[in-house]
């Protein structure tokens, strides 16, 4: 009898799943969700669906306005707008996911060492992230890539570089409350080395809340590779992105607007996307909702 009652009530839900409902069910998530997908899509699509060579010139079409032929105009050399978008999207979201690679795979090993070991270690970590702190993030950014050389890697390694910092503190944040709960201090009695404690017991635990600020950083690094693309240090002509289409347009605002207003609005649409998944992610992974 008990085993039939058992059998009729509802399965419990992984917290996987319960994340997933709860994001599902905040439209502005979804929104962001279904922007930054096609966004991915065109990216990766862009052989298929793009100009085979986004950098061909028409000396008979220059700055000729959006047209069922160009339906986003053409630029000052005859060049597609809307091809150089879709081609553009894979050096911005190349840009974005590429920094925040860099910058996890710096922050978090050095802020797991400085909030599980402490000490001097400690110490010697956070004042090193304080200093660099010190100096605005897109000025840091744009010091490291004038370093570097002028180049969509040098950029994409001067961003991942300058927003290391921000993961290095929350990760270290998140182990220091950690390390003290029930749970590490049983599986640190029982004998378990401290590598085994970090990477098995701790790490899983402080991974929500980097995620999230994973996904809002994508959303900074690619308006940090914009600028330095406006800036000629990031994506060089005559490779396409955004950054640099904006660079191009500034000189023919009055004349040809449309030049200015895509790649603009392709920034925008995409960063605003990143943050409205990121802040959805925020509610979603948080264990306090229900």
């Amino acid at each position: 009898m008990a085993v039939a009652v058992l059998d009729t009530l509802p399965a419990e839900k992984s917290p996987a799943r319960r994340a997933l409902g709860r994001l599902l069910r905040r439209k502005g998530a979804v929104f962001g969700l279904v922007v930054v997908a096609i966004f991915v899509a065109v990216a990766l699509a862009a052989p298929l669906i793009g100009p085979a060579d986004p950098s061909a010139t028409n000396w008979s079409l220059i700055r000729k306005p959006p047209s069922w032929e160009h339906p986003f105009g053409t630029d000052e050399l005859g060049r597609d707008v809307l091809g150089r978008i879709i081609w553009g999207a894979r050096a911005s979201l190349l840009a974005g996911v590429v920094s925040v690679s860099i910058s996890l795979a710096l922050g978090m090993p050095l802020g797991l060492l400085a909030g599980y070991v402490g000490g001097w270690v400690d110490g010697l970590i956070s004042r090193v992230v304080d200093g660099m702190l010190a100096c605005p993030f897109l000025i840091l950014a744009i010091a490291l890539a004038a370093f570097l050389g002028p180049s969509l890697t040098n950029a994409m390694i001067a961003i991942g570089v300058s927003a290391t910092p921000v993961f290095v503190r929350l990760t270290r944040a998140q182990v220091l409350n950690a390390k003290v709960e029930d749970y590490v201090e049983a599986a640190r009695a029982v004998g378990n080395p401290h590598w085994r404690i970090v990477l098995r017991h701790i790490l899983p635990n402080v991974l929500a809340p980097i995620m999230v600020q994973a996904t809002l950083a994508i959303a900074a690094a690619i308006i940090a590779e914009a600028s330095l693309s406006f800036l000629g240090l990031g994506q060089q002509p005559p490779e396409p992105s955004w950054g640099s289409m904006l660079d191009s347009a500034r000189r023919f605002l009055s004349q040809a607007p449309w030049m200015a207003i895509w790649p603009g609005a392709s920034i925008f649409l995409v960063v605003l996307a990143f943050n409205l998944l990121g802040d959805g992610l925020r509610d979603a992974l948080d264990p306090r909702q229900h």
